[in-house]
């Protein structure tokens, strides 16, 4: 596909040796935010390249964008993780920095990240918010996340005090060696279970996290996005500790026959006899099924490992920054 002038990447100077920076900016009709969102960040990392990627906007948010000086893109497949595995499969950068469009999050702490992730040689930095506003981060929001994070933090091991926030820093070896397969707000879920997988090193740093401008509006919904975050989590359960969730479908299931098989038994001791023989083969057909269940996690946990080397060669095979 050939770029018009106005979607070529700006070229900036860039002092010898300095990374190559990304500011990914998904977007959803954000043309009130968008402009000083681009802005800001131009402001905090004049060095680095913005790119806005409009997410099939009714709004003029690509033609705000472009106005303020950001390289503007679309991707016409909704929903957040749609954008972001296009981002991450188009931009070629040192460091990326992903950032909600909504301006909701400070870009004056985005040198204080960078510099973070080189100094401790880290793969991630996680923006977590520190909001003073009831607004800016509701209660009922802030709950949920701390649901899920805690639930991801018990099944996975805990790699953020947010799992959910949308203020990232990542290097290219990250980026380069995640698989995206989330459509929608699940991707920071992914994002988070990545680095407890594949074992990177993260760190979180404390942001500030503001309200929305006037004529704003959120496109999250605390329930229907919390649940499809939740789905999310059991189905990397599934694939990334398979023999964790099969064992545990398997006790769930012994469970059950050992309920419905004792009256069968004591009444067995006492009478000699086995009346109810649709129960007792109900029962012997749910063990079968958990023995099952325990074979199949066994194999997948063998295969999960394979995906595990490779995904961990695939992240070795990406070169660090230039000079690094």
């Amino acid at each position: 596909m050939q770029l018009s002038a106005s979607d070529r990447p700006v070229h900036r100077m860039r002092v010898a040796d300095e990374p190559a920076v990304a500011v990914l900016i998904p977007c959803f009709n954000e043309a009130v935010a968008i402009g000083k969102v681009v802005r800001d960040f131009r402001a905090a990392l004049p060095h680095a390249v913005i790119y806005v990627y409009d997410n099939n906007s009714s709004d003029d948010t690509a033609g705000v964008a472009r106005a303020a000086g950001a390289v503007v893109r679309s991707e016409h497949l909704q929903g957040k993780g749609n954008v972001v595995r296009r981002m991450f499969s188009d931009i070629d950068a040192d460091v990326y920095i992903m950032v909600d469009g909504d301006d909701t999050y400070d870009a004056g702490a985005a040198p204080a990240m960078v510099k973070l992730l080189f100094d401790q040689d880290l793969d991630c930095v996680n923006g977590v918010r520190k909001s003073a506003v009831e607004e800016a981060y509701r209660s009922g929001h802030k709950f949920g996340n701390w649901l899920l994070t805690s639930l991801v933090a018990r099944l996975f091991g805990r790699a953020t005090r947010d799992m959910l926030t949308g203020y990232r820093v990542f290097t290219r070896r990250f980026v380069k060696s995640i698989p995206v397969l989330s459509a929608g707000f699940e991707i920071e879920t992914e994002l988070t279970v990545h680095t407890l997988e594949m074992r990177m090193r993260v760190a979180d740093i404390d942001t500030v996290y503001g309200g929305r401008p006037e004529g704003s509006t959120s496109k999250l919904s605390t329930y229907r996005d919390g649940w499809k975050i939740l789905k999310m989590i059991i189905n990397l359960l599934k694939q990334e500790r398979p023999l964790m969730f099969f064992n545990v479908i398997a006790g769930i299931g012994v469970l059950v026959a050992a309920v419905l098989f004792v009256p069968v038994f004591i009444e067995f001791l006492h009478t000699g006899e086995v009346r109810r023989f649709p129960t007792a083969i109900l029962a012997a057909t749910i063990v079968s099924i958990s023995v099952i269940s325990v074979a199949c996690g066994l194999i997948l946990d063998t295969v999960t490992r394979g995906r595990k080397e490779f995904k961990r060669l695939m992240y070795l095979q990406v070169g660090k920054r230039e000079g690094h």
